[in-house]
């Protein structure tokens, strides 16, 4: 069987007895608050196209010297990556991504009719100088931490210098931010002055993917007024009840959280030391809730893990990595157990012909 690319598995799941390692998706649910309001909301008008004020003013009390007028509402993070390239956008300008990559990264860069360059992530990691070396006549950086698919946050240094060396050297820097709630090692690192645009969504923190409420945050005035006037000409307004029920979400306390967070964590352990205990060699994930271990010929693993046993897993080549698949613990422990189990009779039959 040929699966080309993660579309294969929409709308497959733990159906007929699968289990999904497969689409990065919370399976726990969104805070009850959110679902209160649908009872007597009635508002039902074309909304603002920069977004709902009462959602940017909570959001903007979440951002060091912050106002409202910083923030775009889009349709999830991946419109507000889309926006935040095509303002970008020079001719023939290069943009300076993570290897391996979240994998529609590669095709933003190409739909936004610029070139992909890439910096190789070592165990999970960027080396200051190579990348120092390497990003020299890009236009934008984008910096994925925690990052899907490797698990891995980087080191707080190293994100300050790239702060610093980008408002040297004048390029700007797009930070992907979805899991920055999901780190189990230290507190997240908010990269910050003008040429730096924030990217962030309430699908990962709130469990809210299919409401489609993402964000664009940028100090830059003319940055935001290039993304209303391209967002007032394709999608318009992003959907309102989403952005009403986003801004309850904006309200639930942060012990909440910090509670998911934990159960997050619990499950890392879990997958991380059963497939260690598999042989596999592989990351500790370090954020969001991935790991991306080592196998050989990915592609054959996906369709024999799909085809015989009704497990769903990511092929690493579409993420930029031929030698890696992507197992994703958005799923409760008995189920990762269940599929660590199938994995293990895999692996001592099938797999050792590959």
């Amino acid at each position: 069987m040929n699966i080309e690319n993660p579309s294969f598995f929409i709308g497959k799941g733990d159906n007929d007895g699968f289990i999904s390692f497969g689409s990065g998706q919370p399976d726990l649910p969104p805070p009850k608050e959110v679902y209160d309001i649908l009872p007597d909301y009635r508002s039902f008008k074309y909304g603002l196209i920069q977004g709902q004020a009462n959602l940017r003013e909570a959001l903007a009390k979440q951002y060091p010297n912050a106002n409202p007028d910083n923030f775009v509402i889009t349709n999830g993070a991946s419109e507000a990556i889309d926006l935040a390239l095509r303002a970008l956008y020079q001719p023939g300008a290069k943009i300076f991504l993570p290897k391996p990559y979240y994998y529609s990264y590669p095709h933003n860069v190409y739909l936004a009719r610029m070139e992909p360059v890439y910096y190789e992530l070592e165990n999970g990691k960027i080396n200051f100088e190579t990348f120092k070396k390497d990003i020299q006549n890009c236009r934008i950086v984008l910096i994925n931490s925690p990052s899907n698919p490797t698990g891995t946050i980087q080191d707080l240094d190293v994100l300050k210098k790239i702060e610093k060396l980008a408002q040297d050297l004048g390029i700007y820097i797009i930070s992907d931010e979805v899991y920055k709630d999901l780190i189990y090692e230290r507190e997240n690192y908010l990269l910050e002055n003008g040429n730096v645009l924030t990217v962030n969504s309430f699908s990962k923190t709130f469990a809210m993917c299919g409401f489609r409420v993402g964000y664009l945050y940028a100090r830059e005035k003319a940055i935001i007024k290039k993304v209303i006037d391209m967002k007032n000409h394709t999608s318009m307004n992003t959907n309102i009840l989403g952005q009403e029920m986003a801004y309850e979400a904006t309200k639930v306390p942060r012990s909440r959280i910090e509670a998911q967070t934990k159960i997050w964590k619990e499950r890392r352990d879990l997958i991380y030391n059963g497939l260690r205990d598999l042989g596999l060699d592989l990351w500790k994930p370090e954020g969001a809730f991935y790991v991306f271990p080592k196998m050989k010929n990915p592609s054959k693993v996906v369709s024999d893990l799909y085809c015989k046993y009704k497990m769903i897993v990511y092929n690493g080549v579409w993420f930029g990595d031929s030698e890696r698949v992507r197992f994703s613990y958005a799923l409760d422990a008995e189920k990762i157990t269940e599929g660590l189990k199938r994995l293990k009779e895999y692996l001592s039959k099938e797999y050792k012909e590959n």
